[in-house]
C-alpha cells in the first residue's frame, strides 16, 4: 500500500510516517510539506492508495485542496487527520469527499483503526455530537505542540453521544439497500438506475432512511451510520453480518 502524508509539520509529518508504516510490512508513505508539492508528487506517480491530508497548510487550505484532489483523483480516498476536532469540520470535509477524518489528538491505535476501516471500504468520522461542537473542542494548531513520539496523546475519555445500534431503526432490506449506495455519494439518479427503480421512489427511500436516522442532510447520515457501525468495521461489515 502507498501512502502520501501531506502535513507541513515536518514533526507530525515524520510521527504520521512512523505510525502508518507500522501498519504492515509491504506499506511505502511519501511525505509532501506543501499542497505544491502534494500536487508535484501525484503528477509524478498517480499510484497512491491513500492520501492523509492536514487542514492547515503552509500554501494551501485543506478544505480548498480536498475538493480539488477528489476531483482528479476520483478513486483515489482521502483521509483528514487535523488538529481540529470541531463537529463543523468533520461535517465539512465528509461533504467535500473525505473519506475519514481523525482527530490528531487521537491515539495510534485510533489512527490505525481509522485507516484500515477507510481502506476496507467504510467511512471514519470522530465520536461527536451531529450539528454541534463536541466538548472538549481543542481550536486548529492548538495540539502540535504536544504531541509526542505518536500522532497525538490518548484523547479524553469524553462520551460525547451515545449512539442506538443501526438493526433498531427498522430499517426495510429495500431502504437498507439505498442507505449503501447513499454512503456511496451515489446521487438519487443513479441510486434508481442501480437498483431499477424510480427517483421519486428512490427519494421517498432516502427521505425515511434520514427520518429513521434522526438528520437532515446526506452528509449527517454518513456520520451517522459511521458512528453507529464503528464496533463492527463500519456498514458493510454490519451489513455482512445479518443473519
Amino acid at each position: 500500500m502507498k501512502v502520501l502524508l501531506i502535513d507541513d509539520h515536518p514533526l507530525i509529518l515524520a510521527a504520521l510516517q512512523t505510525v502508518i508504516q507500522g501498519l504492515g510490512d509491504h506499506v511505502t508513505v511519501t511525505g509532501a510539506g506543501s499542497a505544491r508539492a502534494a500536487r508535484q508528487t501525484l503528477q509524478a506517480d498517480r499510484d497512491f492508495d491513500l492520501v492523509l491530508l492536514d487542514l492547515q497548510l503552509g500554501d494551501a487550505d485543506g478544505f480548498d485542496l480536498l475538493p480539488e484532489l477528489r476531483a482528479e483523483y476520483p478513486s483515489l480516498p482521502v483521509v483528514v487527520v487535523s488538529a481540529s476536532d470541531r463537529a463543523s469540520d468533520v461535517i465539512r470535509a465528509i461533504d467535500l469527499g473525505a473519506m475519514g477524518f481523525v482527530p490528531k489528538r487521537s491515539s495510534n491505535e485510533t489512527l490505525c483503526a481509522a485507516l484500515r476501516q477507510v481502506m476496507s471500504g467504510g467511512i471514519y468520522a470522530p465520536p461527536m455530537t451531529l450539528g454541534a461542537q463536541p466538548a472538549g473542542s481543542v481550536p486548529d494548531g492548538a495540539m502540535r505542540a504536544g504531541v509526542g513520539p505518536g500522532v497525538g496523546r490518548q484523547a479524553a475519555a469524553t462520551a460525547y453521544q451515545t449512539t442506538q445500534p443501526l438493526a433498531s431503526l427498522g430499517l426495510t432490506p429495500r431502504q437498507t439497500d439505498v442507505l449503501a449506495l447513499l454512503l456511496q455519494g451515489k446521487p438519487n439518479k443513479l441510486i434508481a438506475r442501480d437498483m431499477q427503480l424510480s427517483v421519486e421512489t428512490v427519494k421517498d427511500h432516502v427521505a425515511a432512511v434520514l427520518r429513521a436516522l434522526g438528520v437532515s442532510s446526506r452528509t449527517q447520515a454518513v456520520l451517522a451510520v459511521s458512528q453507529m457501525t464503528r464496533e463492527q468495521g463500519g456498514f458493510a461489515a454490519w451489513r455482512r453480518s445479518r443473519p
